[in-house]
Protein backbone atom coordinates (compact mmCIF):
# COMPACT_ATOMS: atom_id res chain seq x y z
CA UNK A 1 0.00 0.00 0.00
CA UNK A 2 1.57 3.06 -1.30
CA UNK A 3 0.94 6.65 0.82
CA UNK A 4 1.45 9.97 -0.21
CA UNK A 5 3.79 12.33 1.34
CA UNK A 6 2.80 16.01 1.34
CA UNK A 7 4.58 18.87 1.89
CA UNK A 8 4.33 21.12 4.95
CA UNK A 9 1.32 23.68 4.58
CA UNK A 10 3.45 27.05 3.56
CA UNK A 11 1.08 30.16 4.66
CA UNK A 12 1.55 33.73 3.63
CA UNK A 13 -1.08 35.98 6.09
CA UNK A 14 -0.61 39.19 3.87
CA UNK A 15 -1.92 37.45 0.92
CA UNK A 16 -5.44 37.46 2.69
CA UNK A 17 -4.98 40.99 3.99
CA UNK A 18 -6.37 44.29 2.06
CA UNK A 19 -6.55 47.88 2.87
CA UNK A 20 -10.20 47.25 3.61
CA UNK A 21 -9.31 44.78 6.48
CA UNK A 22 -7.06 47.16 8.13
CA UNK A 23 -9.62 50.01 7.52
CA UNK A 24 -7.94 51.98 4.66
CA UNK A 25 -10.61 51.16 2.43
CA UNK A 26 -12.38 53.82 -0.08
CA UNK A 27 -15.25 55.21 1.11
CA UNK A 28 -18.60 55.21 -1.74
CA UNK A 29 -21.22 56.77 0.64
CA UNK A 30 -23.78 53.55 0.76
CA UNK A 31 -25.18 54.98 4.26
CA UNK A 32 -25.48 58.52 3.27
CA UNK A 33 -28.33 59.92 5.47
CA UNK A 34 -29.18 56.96 7.75
CA UNK A 35 -29.53 57.54 11.35
CA UNK A 36 -28.02 54.26 13.29
CA UNK A 37 -27.51 53.33 16.82
CA UNK A 38 -24.67 51.35 17.84
CA UNK A 39 -25.15 49.46 21.11
CA UNK A 40 -21.39 48.63 22.18
CA UNK A 41 -19.35 51.34 20.41
CA UNK A 42 -16.63 51.61 22.71
CA UNK A 43 -14.46 49.18 23.81
CA UNK A 44 -12.84 47.60 26.56
CA UNK A 45 -9.36 48.72 27.66
CA UNK A 46 -6.61 45.99 27.45
CA UNK A 47 -2.88 46.26 28.90
CA UNK A 48 -1.61 46.51 25.03
CA UNK A 49 0.12 49.50 24.63
CA UNK A 50 -1.62 49.69 20.98
CA UNK A 51 -4.37 47.68 21.18
CA UNK A 52 -6.79 46.52 18.23
CA UNK A 53 -10.02 48.00 17.38
CA UNK A 54 -12.86 46.22 18.29
CA UNK A 55 -15.78 45.28 16.32
CA UNK A 56 -18.11 47.96 17.49
CA UNK A 57 -16.08 51.02 17.18
CA UNK A 58 -14.63 49.57 13.59
CA UNK A 59 -18.58 49.53 12.52
CA UNK A 60 -18.83 52.94 13.91
CA UNK A 61 -16.45 54.58 12.20
CA UNK A 62 -17.66 52.64 9.12
CA UNK A 63 -20.96 53.06 9.25
CA UNK A 64 -20.00 57.36 9.80
CA UNK A 65 -17.35 57.17 6.61
CA UNK A 66 -20.15 55.79 4.47
CA UNK A 67 -22.40 58.85 5.23
CA UNK A 68 -24.11 57.69 8.82
CA UNK A 69 -25.02 59.98 11.79
CA UNK A 70 -24.34 57.54 14.33
CA UNK A 71 -25.83 57.20 18.18
CA UNK A 72 -22.58 55.57 20.04
CA UNK A 73 -24.36 53.61 23.08
CA UNK A 74 -22.07 52.42 25.85
CA UNK A 75 -22.08 51.54 29.16
CA UNK A 76 -18.52 53.13 29.84
CA UNK A 77 -18.60 57.11 29.18
CA UNK A 78 -14.66 57.39 28.25
CA UNK A 79 -15.20 54.14 26.05
CA UNK A 80 -18.27 56.08 24.06
CA UNK A 81 -16.65 59.34 23.65
CA UNK A 82 -13.63 57.84 22.13
CA UNK A 83 -15.40 55.98 19.19
CA UNK A 84 -17.71 59.77 18.85
CA UNK A 85 -14.65 61.97 18.59
CA UNK A 86 -12.76 59.91 15.96
CA UNK A 87 -16.23 60.21 13.96
CA UNK A 88 -16.38 63.84 14.15
CA UNK A 89 -12.55 64.39 14.09
CA UNK A 90 -12.86 62.50 10.36
CA UNK A 91 -16.02 64.91 9.41
CA UNK A 92 -18.75 62.78 10.29
CA UNK A 93 -21.53 63.05 12.93
CA UNK A 94 -21.73 61.02 16.19
CA UNK A 95 -23.26 61.62 19.62
CA UNK A 96 -22.45 59.31 22.41
CA UNK A 97 -25.34 58.08 24.93
CA UNK A 98 -24.46 56.13 28.16
CA UNK A 99 -26.75 53.07 29.40
CA UNK A 100 -26.01 49.82 31.17
CA UNK A 101 -27.85 46.70 29.47
CA UNK A 102 -28.40 44.75 31.70
CA UNK A 103 -30.92 47.22 33.48
CA UNK A 104 -34.09 46.20 31.59
CA UNK A 105 -35.29 49.70 32.69
CA UNK A 106 -32.96 51.72 30.83
CA UNK A 107 -33.24 50.29 27.58
CA UNK A 108 -36.40 51.49 25.79
CA UNK A 109 -35.52 55.73 27.05
CA UNK A 110 -32.33 55.00 25.67
CA UNK A 111 -33.58 54.16 22.12
CA UNK A 112 -35.85 57.23 22.29
CA UNK A 113 -33.37 59.47 23.44
CA UNK A 114 -31.19 58.15 20.23
CA UNK A 115 -33.90 58.45 18.26
CA UNK A 116 -35.00 61.61 18.97
CA UNK A 117 -31.36 62.85 18.49
CA UNK A 118 -30.70 61.36 15.29
CA UNK A 119 -34.38 62.74 13.98
CA UNK A 120 -34.87 59.13 13.35
CA UNK A 121 -33.72 56.08 13.15
CA UNK A 122 -33.79 53.31 10.42
CA UNK A 123 -30.63 51.35 11.57
CA UNK A 124 -29.69 49.48 14.78
CA UNK A 125 -26.38 47.57 15.27
CA UNK A 126 -26.46 45.52 18.57
CA UNK A 127 -22.97 44.64 19.56
CA UNK A 128 -22.76 44.53 23.11
CA UNK A 129 -22.37 41.08 25.04
CA UNK A 130 -20.04 39.80 28.21
CA UNK A 131 -18.59 36.50 29.07
CA UNK A 132 -17.31 35.55 32.39
CA UNK A 133 -15.23 32.70 30.83
CA UNK A 134 -16.63 30.02 33.56
CA UNK A 135 -16.46 26.58 32.39
CA UNK A 136 -20.00 24.13 33.71
CA UNK A 137 -18.08 22.93 36.68
CA UNK A 138 -18.04 26.38 38.03
CA UNK A 139 -21.03 27.83 36.47
CA UNK A 140 -23.37 29.75 39.05
CA UNK A 141 -26.82 30.98 38.47
CA UNK A 142 -25.92 34.49 38.73
CA UNK A 143 -23.33 34.42 36.25
CA UNK A 144 -25.75 32.12 33.42
CA UNK A 145 -28.33 35.04 34.58
CA UNK A 146 -25.79 37.86 33.68
CA UNK A 147 -24.79 36.47 30.64
CA UNK A 148 -27.90 36.30 29.25
CA UNK A 149 -29.33 39.54 30.35
CA UNK A 150 -26.70 40.97 28.42
CA UNK A 151 -26.26 39.11 25.50
CA UNK A 152 -30.12 37.89 24.95
CA UNK A 153 -32.88 39.84 27.27
CA UNK A 154 -31.08 43.78 26.09
CA UNK A 155 -31.35 42.28 22.86
CA UNK A 156 -34.39 41.15 22.68
CA UNK A 157 -35.67 44.60 24.47
CA UNK A 158 -33.75 46.99 21.95
CA UNK A 159 -35.47 45.15 19.14
CA UNK A 160 -38.54 45.73 20.88
CA UNK A 161 -38.46 49.25 21.23
CA UNK A 162 -36.64 49.63 17.81
CA UNK A 163 -39.77 47.94 15.68
CA UNK A 164 -42.37 50.91 17.19
CA UNK A 165 -39.80 53.54 16.31
CA UNK A 166 -37.62 52.50 13.54
CA UNK A 167 -38.90 53.79 9.80
CA UNK A 168 -40.01 50.92 7.50
CA UNK A 169 -37.14 49.48 5.44
CA UNK A 170 -34.70 49.96 8.24
CA UNK A 171 -32.50 47.28 9.30
CA UNK A 172 -31.09 45.53 12.60
CA UNK A 173 -28.30 43.47 13.36
CA UNK A 174 -27.16 41.31 16.34
CA UNK A 175 -23.50 40.00 16.60
CA UNK A 176 -23.20 36.40 17.61
CA UNK A 177 -20.13 34.22 17.72
CA UNK A 178 -19.05 30.92 15.89
CA UNK A 179 -19.05 29.95 19.68
CA UNK A 180 -22.77 29.65 18.66
CA UNK A 181 -21.96 26.31 16.82
CA UNK A 182 -19.13 24.58 18.96
CA UNK A 183 -18.48 24.35 22.97
CA UNK A 184 -14.89 23.97 22.43
CA UNK A 185 -14.37 27.04 24.12
CA UNK A 186 -15.56 25.51 27.84
CA UNK A 187 -17.70 28.58 28.23
CA UNK A 188 -21.45 27.43 28.38
CA UNK A 189 -23.15 30.22 29.06
CA UNK A 190 -21.73 32.23 26.43
CA UNK A 191 -21.39 29.53 23.82
CA UNK A 192 -25.66 29.04 24.73
CA UNK A 193 -26.40 32.83 24.79
CA UNK A 194 -24.71 33.23 21.46
CA UNK A 195 -26.74 30.45 20.00
CA UNK A 196 -29.81 32.15 21.25
CA UNK A 197 -29.14 35.18 19.38
CA UNK A 198 -29.30 33.84 16.18
CA UNK A 199 -32.62 32.08 16.96
CA UNK A 200 -33.38 35.78 17.90
CA UNK A 201 -32.82 37.29 15.34
CA UNK A 202 -35.03 34.87 13.35
CA UNK A 203 -37.81 36.25 15.66
CA UNK A 204 -37.06 39.92 15.28
CA UNK A 205 -37.04 39.22 11.23
CA UNK A 206 -40.54 37.86 11.65
CA UNK A 207 -41.55 40.28 13.41
CA UNK A 208 -40.12 43.16 10.92
CA UNK A 209 -41.12 41.56 7.58
CA UNK A 210 -44.22 43.39 7.67
CA UNK A 211 -42.59 47.01 7.70
CA UNK A 212 -39.29 45.91 5.64
CA UNK A 213 -37.06 46.05 8.77
CA UNK A 214 -34.82 43.05 8.00
CA UNK A 215 -32.85 41.13 11.01
CA UNK A 216 -29.38 40.02 10.09
CA UNK A 217 -27.03 38.21 12.54
CA UNK A 218 -23.13 38.51 12.42
CA UNK A 219 -21.05 35.58 14.06
CA UNK A 220 -17.20 36.21 13.83
CA UNK A 221 -14.99 34.00 14.52
CA UNK A 222 -11.25 34.45 15.80
CA UNK A 223 -10.98 38.04 15.87
CA UNK A 224 -7.97 40.60 17.26
CA UNK A 225 -10.37 42.48 18.61
CA UNK A 226 -9.32 43.44 22.83
CA UNK A 227 -12.04 40.83 23.81
CA UNK A 228 -10.36 38.47 21.41
CA UNK A 229 -7.01 39.29 23.01
CA UNK A 230 -8.25 38.49 26.28
CA UNK A 231 -9.57 35.21 25.79
CA UNK A 232 -6.02 34.44 24.19
CA UNK A 233 -4.61 35.34 27.29
CA UNK A 234 -7.27 33.01 29.33
CA UNK A 235 -6.59 30.25 26.56
CA UNK A 236 -2.76 30.76 24.53
CA UNK A 237 -4.05 27.82 22.25
CA UNK A 238 -7.05 29.30 21.39
CA UNK A 239 -6.49 30.19 17.63
CA UNK A 240 -3.77 27.84 16.46
CA UNK A 241 -5.91 26.27 13.95
CA UNK A 242 -7.07 30.04 12.24
CA UNK A 243 -7.29 29.60 8.41
CA UNK A 244 -5.05 32.19 5.96
CA UNK A 245 -2.37 31.76 9.13
CA UNK A 246 -4.08 35.26 10.79
CA UNK A 247 -6.64 35.74 12.93
CA UNK A 248 -9.85 38.37 11.11
CA UNK A 249 -9.93 42.38 12.63
CA UNK A 250 -12.74 44.32 13.66
CA UNK A 251 -12.95 45.90 10.76
CA UNK A 252 -13.63 42.95 8.55
CA UNK A 253 -16.49 42.48 11.01
CA UNK A 254 -16.99 45.91 10.36
CA UNK A 255 -17.93 45.78 6.76
CA UNK A 256 -19.93 42.72 6.95
CA UNK A 257 -21.80 44.84 8.96
CA UNK A 258 -21.67 47.94 6.33
CA UNK A 259 -23.16 45.76 3.70
CA UNK A 260 -26.20 44.22 6.05
CA UNK A 261 -27.14 47.59 7.15
CA UNK A 262 -26.71 48.88 3.68
CA UNK A 263 -29.67 48.82 0.77
CA UNK A 264 -27.80 46.42 -0.97
CA UNK A 265 -28.34 43.84 1.11
CA UNK A 266 -32.31 44.49 0.63
CA UNK A 267 -33.39 40.78 0.13
CA UNK A 268 -31.04 39.60 3.25
CA UNK A 269 -32.87 38.66 5.79
CA UNK A 270 -32.89 36.06 8.81
CA UNK A 271 -29.50 35.04 7.61
CA UNK A 272 -26.19 34.71 9.56
CA UNK A 273 -23.33 35.52 8.45
CA UNK A 274 -20.01 33.93 9.07
CA UNK A 275 -17.36 36.01 9.28
CA UNK A 276 -14.38 33.58 9.86
CA UNK A 277 -12.38 32.90 7.52
CA UNK A 278 -14.15 29.55 6.63
CA UNK A 279 -13.03 27.92 9.60
CA UNK A 280 -16.39 26.32 10.45
CA UNK A 281 -16.30 24.92 6.75
CA UNK A 282 -13.41 23.00 7.98
CA UNK A 283 -10.70 25.53 6.60
CA UNK A 284 -8.38 25.42 9.15
CA UNK A 285 -4.50 26.05 9.73
CA UNK A 286 -3.41 22.22 10.08
CA UNK A 287 0.59 21.63 7.95
CA UNK A 288 0.12 17.61 7.44
CA UNK A 289 3.02 15.23 5.99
Amino acid sequence: MSTTTRAPITLDPSASLHAESIGHGKRYGRLQGRRIMVVGAGQRKTVDEEPPIGNGRAASLLFAREGAAIACVDIVQDAADNTCEQIIAEGGKAFTDIADVSDPDAIAPCLERCAKELGGLDGLFLNVGISHGLQLPDMTVESWDKNFGVNVRSHMLFAQAALKTMDPGGAIILTSSIASQRANGYNPAYEASKAAQIALGRAIARAGEERGIRCNVIAPGYIDSPMGRDASRRRSDRAVTVPFGRQGTGWEVGYAAVFLMSNESSYVNAHTLFVDGGHLSGIHRVNKT
